[in-house]
């Protein structure tokens, strides 16, 4: 580690709270790759954690932003703005759903939004309240959504959480209709659990809980915080399910491509539930991030990136299923587009570490789970040099 690494490592140490233990200090990007403060590049196959899904500093995204930003950075919501009036217009015709959009800062955000217009809809038909989720599921930081995520690891230390939560097994249809009881008014998940080890529902899962929502007058939400916005080949990975159409669906990381933005996304049933200040958010909607956001569904449609996350990641897959079948600890791959996970019976902890010392950033998704998510830009060229150190590193972990 060089001095200037030390030097501003120290001063994160010293000056920002220890949530997260950053090892490499990025100084910038471009494309696939980024570049650390001594000079060192990177293959970024975490894209921000799901963020830079047309890459880093695209021409497009950068030049919509400056534009924006010499023109208008802030209104409040008290006035409209024209590039997301645009962009809640091209969100409603790419998923749909034939509702409305709100907007607001985050993935977090986006599903405390969708947890509060389930529950007043609820309120409204039966005074009902309470919410389904996956165990293994994962919807944010905040305490509704933390008591929302399944998942003991992240809600230690924060007790009392909000109470009308209730949990079931994902792809256990089953399980889920038992979770159900007389205050349920929804059930939410993710098509692909991200954070719970990149795994995707069955089709059979997901048309039987919206099969469920009809016949128990439930709404269906989806959080496609970390797999929407093409990261599995479609728009939102829950149209990836024939004849599934959520009542709700939330994005956010990779929709403004690293400016803060979330984003709810209705059907025209729910298009109306939040009436005048019933909720709102002051930066929600922002003009510089909408402007961004619609740059990159532009870049997303003109270079085919929905095609190319199911060609390349296909390719992936392949080269990673490969590496399964040489190493006995490493078990399988799994997930759609480019989210894939390598699944292993160790903790994966030391192939990141070996990744990294490759020039590839990688993540994990639990203990034994290594999350790759390349930009939707890798090319077939770029991917034959990371599939190198993917090897690399493996023989480095496993040369014993």
């Amino acid at each position: 580690m060089s001095n200037k690494t030390q030097e501003i490592l120290g001063l994160y140490k010293s000056k920002v709270m220890p949530t997260y233990a950053p090892s490499v200090v990025i100084a910038s990007g471009k494309g696939i790759t980024v570049r650390d403060v001594d000079g060192r590049s990177y293959y970024d196959f975490t894209s921000g954690i799901g963020v830079h899904n047309v890459g880093h500093c695209h021409k497009k995204v950068v030049d919509a932003i400056r534009t924006q930003a010499a023109t208008l950075t802030h209104a409040s919501n008290l006035f409209a703005n024209v590039p997301a009036t645009l962009l809640a217009d091209k969100l409603v015709e790419i998923s749909g759903l034939g509702g409305k959009a709100f907007f607001c800062n985050s993935g977090a955000e986006a599903n405390e939004a969708a947890i509060k217009l389930a529950r007043k809809w609820g309120a409204a038909n039966g005074g009902r309240y309470e919410i389904v989720t996956m165990r293994q599921g994962f919807h944010g930081r905040t305490l509704a959504t933390l008591a929302a995520t399944a998942q003991a690891w992240c809600q230690e230390g924060y007790d009392p959480l909000p109470v009308g939560f209730a949990y079931a097994d994902f792809n256990d249809i089953e399980s889920v209709k038992a979770a159900v009881g007389d205050k349920t008014v929804a059930v939410m998940l993710e098509a692909v659990q991200g954070e719970g080890g990149v795994l995707p529902a069955t089709d059979e899962f997901m048309r039987g809980v919206r099969a469920l929502c009809d016949e128990k007058n439930l709404l269906m939400i989806c959080d496609e915080v970390q797999c929407g916005m093409g990261r599995t080949g479609s728009w939102f990975a829950w149209q990836g399910y024939e004849g599934v159409k959520p009542d709700l669906f939330t994005c956010a990381k990779a929709i403004a491509d690293g400016i803060p933005m979330g984003a709810l996304v209705s059907n025209a049933k729910l298009a109306d539930v939040f009436t005048l200040s019933s909720h709102a958010s002051t930066f929600g909607g922002n003009p510089v991030a909408a402007a961004a956001a619609n740059a990159v569904i532009s870049v997303i449609e003109d270079e085919g990136l929905l095609e190319n996350a199911v060609k390349v990641g296909g390719l992936l897959r392949e080269a990673l299923q490969g590496f399964v079948d040489s190493y006995d600890k490493l078990l399988e791959v799994r997930g759609k587009g480019m989210l894939i996970g390598l699944v292993a019976d160790c903790d994966v902890k030391p192939i990141i570490e070996a990744l990294q010392s490759q020039g590839l950033l990688a993540l994990s998704a639990g203990k034994n789970v290594v999350r790759f998510l390349p930009p939707l830009t890798l090319g077939e060229d770029d991917l034959e040099d990371a599939v190198d150190m993917i090897s690399d590193a493996l023989d480095e972990v496993f040369s014993d």
